[in-house]
């Protein structure tokens, strides 16, 4: 082969590798829970039974509370073009600042440790106009905006890290006409 065409073809190959290996599944060494307060909007999810019902216009708000924990209103569109909306109370994970645990069930049951969901913030943009969350189990998905739109190149960069994160990607559900 010649020199002339084994330079490119070597550089080819590692930036081939080097987009396909593997990240971390790990939430964000950081988050400040005041910044990330607000309302979100939903651009995918991986399917989940919550959310069957859901076709667009998904939503969650959080809200900081005074004992440090935060409000969660998810609310959504339903095929009839009613709202569904869920609350929940999400609390911080003791020295990790990028995890919550997260509890849809009535307050008196928040003594049980099933009742507590983990929610990883595994991928944040620095000026949090952006979010991706998941958990331990990959089983979970959602790529969060601040808009209800979010442009095609942002969204296919971040579809890739999830991949590389072990999320099944294939699977992901846009929420309505979220991506552009």
């Amino acid at each position: 082969m010649p020199r002339s065409l084994l330079l490119p073809l070597l550089l080819a190959t590692g930036l081939a590798c080097a987009q396909e290996a593997p990240l971390p599944n790990a939430a964000v060494p950081a988050l400040d829970l005041q910044r990330y307060a607000g309302q979100w909007h939903e651009i995918a999810h991986l399917p989940m039974f919550f959310q069957r019902n859901c076709t667009a216009a998904i939503t969650a708000t959080y809200t900081p509370q005074p004992d440090g924990r935060m409000a969660v209103r998810n609310a959504c569109e339903r095929r009839d073009g009613k709202r569904l909306v869920s609350e929940a109370i999400a609390r911080p994970v003791a020295g990790q600042p990028g995890q919550l645990q997260v509890r849809f069930a009535p307050a008196w049951l928040g003594w049980l440790p099933m009742v507590w969901a983990d929610y990883w913030v595994v991928e944040l943009d620095p000026d949090y106009r952006w979010a991706v969350v998941g958990g331990p189990s990959r089983k979970y998905l959602w790529i969060l905006s601040r808009t209800p739109v979010m442009p095609r190149a942002q969204f296919d960069a971040i579809r890739a890290r999830a991949a590389q994160r072990g999320y099944p990607v294939e699977r992901l559900i846009q929420a309505g006409r979220t991506v552009e």
